[in-house]
């Protein structure tokens, strides 16, 4: 086994193990993982989309596409209050970021 083969096989063994166990209604084995990569994702060696790519197969997009929607469901918000709580404070930070970049600089 490659070493990239044996760290994404880690990275999901890792995932599976956070998700094992906390069954949420309302909420997909899919979500429960997607939440757990960004409750860790800082412990995996390599890029984050590398390990999206990997564990979703899915583009940096469309998984941050489905996050976001995600994030926004009371059972993902039951499931770990306080990381969902805190992925929507990033979102906001970012949005405002943006708009005040668009409105030149005030906002």
């Amino acid at each position: 086994m490659s070493a990239a083969a044996h760290q994404t096989h880690v990275r999901a063994q890792d995932l599976e193990r956070a998700a094992a166990g906390r069954p949420v209604e309302g909420l997909s084995e899919r979500d429960v993982k997607m939440l757990a990569l960004e409750r860790g994702w800082w412990k995996y060696a390599g890029a984050k989309e590398q390990a999206i790519r990997d564990l979703f197969d899915l583009s940096a997009t469309h998984y941050y596409q489905q996050l976001n929607t995600l994030i926004d469901t009371e059972a993902a918000l039951a499931h770990d209050p306080m990381l969902v709580k805190r992925l929507r404070r990033l979102r906001t930070s970012r949005q405002r970021a943006r708009t005040a970049r668009r409105l030149g600089g005030g906002a």
